[in-house]
């Protein structure tokens, strides 16, 4: 079977051999519910409890403070909603280049009666210092802002944002879905500094699709969003996927032990591809910040990002349009127009995103075939014209 160059981790990763090794056994015999009182049900309870602790070690977090979530969307939503169930309404400030996980739930909440502030940033991707301290002198009542982006991969200062949110009194949440594994994330460090709670996602990181966790200071009472049976300390309830959140234990095991060999590496194929790239005369985005060490964002002018990606999958590398585009939704990025982007040059983007089966090899097979998909669509146009 044919099979592309995976260049899209940003998106999902595949699943590590060792983690699908990890949870099979719960597909099948281990069959627990982890609240029953039986042996199958105490088995899948010690599961859960040693993922827990895996997860929690990762980032730097104690394992009560790991609320086990389907997704990092839900993550994102049962904190903000949950926090805003909590407070009276007020000021929500929300960077305005965040995952549509957490814009759409802040919108929800405006038609509550909260005021809903979208943080500026600048030409590079990060958040407009001005215009944050600005927003705290109106002492919000919740701000989230993200740890990495997932387009660009531009880092944000999160602690210095925390420290200053927190002055205000503000409750801060940052999505760290992308970070973890690419960067060192120390919920402990950023705790310290003002950051309430952070989302953590699996399939971004080897594991599997389906688990997820919010990792919340124990100090800070939230309305859960699914009420039930009480599971996850009252915070989530339903029967846990037990496999699932085995997956993301030992992925994130295994994140944590390849991080300071990975990271370095990406490092390197990245700026090789970003060589090639500027030789074809490639716009790079937030190439000026701090980023990712795997993720590469760009553009070519009067090409259009979704034909591109279409047109590089048929020569055998998968990666995403930068576009939020759909037959329904023809937008340009919004990352990319919250940057100051021009709409037709961010209709181009197109996102590479390295991960652990990478190569050099990857890199330069992909240069090529890129060089002589766009002169095949610049011959195209011509003949238009």
């Amino acid at each position: 079977m044919f099979a592309p160059v995976y260049l899209d981790h940003n998106a999902t990763t595949p699943a590590d051999p060792v983690v699908v090794e990890a949870m099979l056994p719960y597909l099948a015999g281990l069959c627990g519910n982890a609240s029953s009182r039986h042996e199958y049900g105490r088995e899948a309870r010690r599961a859960i409890d040693e993922a827990r602790s895996k997860v929690a070690a990762a980032v730097g977090a104690h394992a009560s403070e790991v609320v086990f979530t389907s997704g990092g969307s839900e993550a994102n939503n049962l904190l903000i909603k949950g926090a805003a169930a909590c407070l009276k309404p007020g000021l929500l400030a929300v960077s305005a280049i965040e995952h549509p996980c957490v814009i759409r739930p802040a919108e929800q909440l405006r038609k509550r009666g909260w005021t809903l502030h979208k943080l500026a940033v600048d030409a590079a991707g990060r958040i407009d210092g001005v215009s944050f301290q600005a927003l705290i002198a109106e002492r919000p009542s919740i701000v989230s802002v993200m740890l990495a982006n997932n387009e660009t991969g531009v880092v944000q200062d999160i602690e210095s944002l925390a420290t200053q949110a927190r002055a205000a009194g503000a409750w801060f949440h940052s999505d760290a879905v992308q970070a973890v594994g690419k960067m060192a994330v120390d919920f402990r460090r950023l705790n310290a500094a003002g950051v309430n709670a952070i989302s953590v996602s699996a399939h971004k990181i080897g594991g599997p699709k389906g688990a997820a966790a919010l990792i919340l200071d124990k100090r800070l009472d939230i309305e859960p969003l699914i009420a039930g049976g009480g599971h996850e300390r009252g915070l989530r309830s339903g029967t846990e996927n037990v496999a699932a959140i085995v997956g993301f234990g030992v992925a994130c095991e295994l994140a944590t032990a390849r991080l300071a060999d990975l990271a370095p590496r990406l490092r390197v194929l990245r700026e090789q591809l970003e060589r090639g790239l500027v030789a074809l005369g490639a716009t790079l985005f937030g190439r000026a910040a701090e980023r990712l060490p795997n993720t590469v964002y760009f553009a070519f002018r009067d090409i259009d990002g979704e034909t591109l990606v279409g047109q590089l999958d048929r020569a055998g590398y998968a990666l995403a349009s930068g576009a939020a585009c759909s037959s329904a939704n023809p937008e340009p990025s919004h990352v990319l127009r919250a940057m100051g982007v021009e709409a037709e040059l961010a209709r181009g983007a197109v996102r590479v995103s390295l991960g652990v089966g990478n190569s050099a090899a990857d890199v330069d097979g992909f240069l090529a075939a890129l060089q002589a998909t766009m002169l095949r669509l610049q011959q195209l146009t011509a003949m238009v014209v």
